[in-house]
């Protein structure tokens, strides 16, 4: 194996002294350009098919081309901290989990009905044809939506494609395969918990344990965990480190989407890039609405009822009597002070795998850093 001049491999990784950490912004255009190239090359093969795809084709390029690229970052400083060195085809590999992450946005978007992403239509939105076109006996939504959801099934099949034909030698990919199977069983398991429990209800109780099952099985394991095992599995690293993996992984992916649920509510569409009545009007199983019901008083509960119970007519005014009654009732601050308590978790766990002799100190400094870069962003 050979290391350019810059240190990064031309081959599958070999152990290697501490080295300093890729920058984030650096990881994520290497992760960016390979998924970017992935894309480009599978579309032009599904546009040969017949001309009509070609706008399917420009719109699955474009739900590639949107990510934060935190799973694939991930993934990479998994294989890292078994003591790997750099190369471009641990970063293809973990471009496969962002594809992952891709489908699994465009079904949410579906399931939500949710209008924006990154500030532009969603999927379903984007692929509703236009007013003069014939459907051939459907409506432009029910078309939009059903093209969204063979976009999100491509982009399935694309990760496990992109993750096998990524360079590193099978024996490699042997060790994580399994894992895979265990990411998706578990995603669906929380997207259904979810499904099954949204919805006002009749005077539903207040449930934060239940709510927290479905954000560590719906986002946080599929967000830090599974890819940091993945990338630690395709290293050969031992059980122990693995252990690490977890005991940081999971609260920080808790803490996460806590973060998105707070955003959620008291973000801005600007900053979010998307729309903060989707919880509302689809009246999500969230902490924070847990954490409100079980502190309201009659009166605040029947609010909540009402407020949960209008559905896609929720507009801003209904937004601020919420966020009221998350103040008024600490919710807010209970939510706050969770992600504090799993940011603390998350980083005695690196702290204990340092001191076990179990993580190099650069990947100990990069795990630090995205765990900063998951708790303090806007968006």
């Amino acid at each position: 194996m050979t290391v350019t001049a810059t240190g990064r491999a031309t081959g599958a990784g070999q152990p290697v002294p501490d080295a300093p950490p890729v920058p984030l912004s650096a990881l994520k255009a290497r992760v960016d350009h390979e998924l970017e190239t992935f894309a480009r090359r599978e579309t032009a093969l599904l546009e040969a098919v017949d001309p009509e795809l070609k706008p399917f084709g420009e719109q699955l390029r474009a739900i590639v081309g949107h990510g934060k690229r935190l799973r694939a970052a991930f993934c990479y400083w998994g294989w890292r901290a078994a003591g790997r060195a750099d190369g471009d085809d641990v970063v293809r590999a973990a471009a496969g989990v962002e594809l992952v992450h891709a489908a699994a946005v465009v079904h949410d978007d579906l399931i939500d009905r949710s209008a924006l992403r990154h500030r532009v239509p969603t999927a379903h939105r984007a692929l509703a044809p236009p007013r003069n076109h014939l459907t051939r006996g459907t409506g432009r939504g029910a078309t939009g939506r059903a093209l969204a959801l063979l976009a999100g099934d491509l982009l399935i099949s694309w990760s496990g494609q992109l993750f096998t034909d990524c360079g590193l030698p099978s024996a490699y990919l042997n060790r994580a395969r399994p894992l895979w199977a265990t990411l998706a069983r578990e995603l669906v398991a929380g997207e259904c918990l979810e499904v099954l429990r949204s919805g006002p209800g009749p005077a539903a109780p207040a449930d934060p344990d239940g709510s927290l099952k479905i954000v560590r099985y719906k986002t946080a394991k599929y967000t830090v965990e599974h890819p940091l095992h993945i990338g630690a599995l395709l290293g050969g690293a031992p059980p122990a480190l693995r252990e690490v993996f977890s005991a940081y992984g999971v609260p920080l992916g808790e803490a996460f989407q806590l973060r998105d649920d707070l955003l959620g509510v008291f973000g801005t569409p600007d900053s979010t890039g998307k729309s903060n009545l989707d919880d509302l009007s689809g009246a999500k199983p969230t902490v924070l609405l847990a954490l409100m019901r079980r502190a309201a008083t009659d009166a605040e509960q029947r609010q909540i009822q009402a407020l949960l119970s209008r559905r896609e007519e929720t507009g801003p005014e209904d937004l601020d009597r919420f966020r009221a009654i998350a103040e008024r009732t600490g919710a807010r601050h209970g939510v706050e002070a969770l992600i504090t308590a799993r940011a603390a978790a998350a980083t005695d766990a690196l702290a204990a795998g340092e001191r076990a002799g179990l993580l190099p100190a650069h990947a100990a400094e990069a795990l630090h850093h995205l765990a900063r870069h998951c708790l303090t962003r806007a968006s």
